[in-house]
């Protein structure tokens, strides 16, 4: 499979936001997320990281359609859910460039994509200069839960080779509905920090 990488800044991605909405949707229907999507929320979710002037977009494309995508936003300009574990450790939130998810289709994985994700991503955090950590969270499931896919493995020794590090001390909350849920509940996720220039 021949896949193109695209990198869009801010406004540049407007013309594939219902489609990064729908792949979302698409991916994140799976363990260990399990949500039900909603297309309404993902599009406000993604229309505020098209109106920061500093986020990114890399895009991953087969032919026209878009197969997955990986996003950033600076921590200043994101919700006060995901800011609030930074204050309280008292890091100063505009030396944060925060990743937000990485999404990708089932048939291209296993081809380095999910490298050239993180990498244009730190690029761009090092390009617009005066950052010092670049930071994400992931959701995290008892081992025990029995809705866990046979042969999943979750992405923290991925993680680790990239250089991030697990903090024990940095949660948030983030509510979203399951698969056959009937209303939102609240979910645990853990963050993962790397200094910019490691």
């Amino acid at each position: 499979m021949s896949v193109r990488i695209l990198t869009s800044v801010g406004e540049a991605v407007r013309p594939h936001l219902e489609a990064l909405a729908r792949l979302r949707i698409a991916v994140f229907r799976d363990y260990p997320y399990l949500y039900d999507g909603d297309m309404a929320y993902e599009q406000r979710y993604l229309e505020a990281y098209a109106r920061s002037r500093r986020s990114v977009f890399v895009l991953a494309l087969d032919g026209d359609e878009v197969v997955g995508c990986s996003t950033g936003i600076p921590l200043a300009d994101e919700t006060p859910a995901i800011q609030q574990p930074f204050i309280e450790r008292g890091m100063v939130l505009g030396d944060v460039f925060y990743f937000g998810e990485s999404v990708l289709l089932p048939a291209y994985r296993g081809q380095g994509i999910g490298h050239r994700f993180f990498d244009a991503r730190e690029r761009h955090a090092r390009a617009l200069d005066g950052y010092r950590w670049t930071a994400f969270c992931a959701v995290e499931r008892a081992g025990n839960d029995s809705r866990q896919p046979t042969g999943y493995r979750p992405n923290d020794a991925f993680w680790n080779k990239r250089g991030y590090q697990r903090q024990d001390d940095m949660f948030c909350e983030l509510d979203w509905t399951e698969l056959d849920a009937f209303a939102p509940s609240a979910h645990r996720l853990r963050f993962w920090l790397r200094p910019l220039d490691a």
